[in-house]
């Protein structure tokens, strides 16, 4: 079984950056891929960026060169660096993965999410 901490939300002026970190901790476990996803008040939760163990990349529209996600995979943690951030950023990301454990099965985990504010 993973756990995901998340950490690095905040509040920020438009145009700054943020730089998110999600920790996945637990028993035998290989990553098959990490993702951010995000949901603001009144929305769906929706997609920002994923990447996999081999270090494919893939980002929504939306976010695609302003964010960087990369993978550390000696520690298990994703980042997302969050670069000239709009007030539209608003939400609260979550952390996601999907990890094959010691019995070979694909398991989906969710962090609790971490909240991002952009002022303008």
């Amino acid at each position: 079984q993973a756990h995901l901490v998340e950490s690095g939300g905040g509040l920020v002026q438009a145009g700054g950056s943020l730089r998110l970190s999600c920790a996945a901790s637990g028993s035998t476990f290989s990553i098959n891929f990490m993702a951010w996803y995000r949901q603001a008040p009144g929305k769906q939760r929706e997609f920002v960026a994923a990447i996999t163990n081999g270090g494919s990349t893939n980002y929504a529209d939306s976010v695609k060169g302003r964010y960087t996600i990369s993978l550390d995979r000696a520690n298990n943690t994703v980042t997302l660096q969050m670069n000239s951030l709009k007030p539209e950023d608003t939400a609260v990301y979550y952390c996601n993965t999907e990890v094959t454990d010691y019995t070979f099965r694909s398991v989906n985990y969710w962090g609790k999410g971490t909240q991002v504010t952009v002022s303008s």
